[in-house]
């Protein structure tokens, strides 16, 4: 079945809300670290994680979906 442009931007539509929902997430855990006494490099290693988490959950559900 070929692919369409309606899919393809349903795609990138659904990516693109992905890494919005992980900068998100990784702000917010950035925010939460800081104000727990962290310092910003432990702050940034901790939305790093929060993102790449995210990210990942967010992609595996779209592989479920797409696939």
């Amino acid at each position: 079945m070929p692919a369409t442009p309606a899919a393809w931007a349903l795609l990138l539509l659904a990516l693109t809300t992905a890494v919005l929902t992980g900068l998100l997430v990784a702000v917010a855990t950035a925010l939460l670290a800081r104000r727990d006494g962290a310092s910003r490099p432990g702050a940034l290693l901790r939305a790093g994680g929060a993102f790449g988490v995210t990210l990942t959950v967010a992609t595996a559900l779209l592989a479920l979906i797409v696939g």
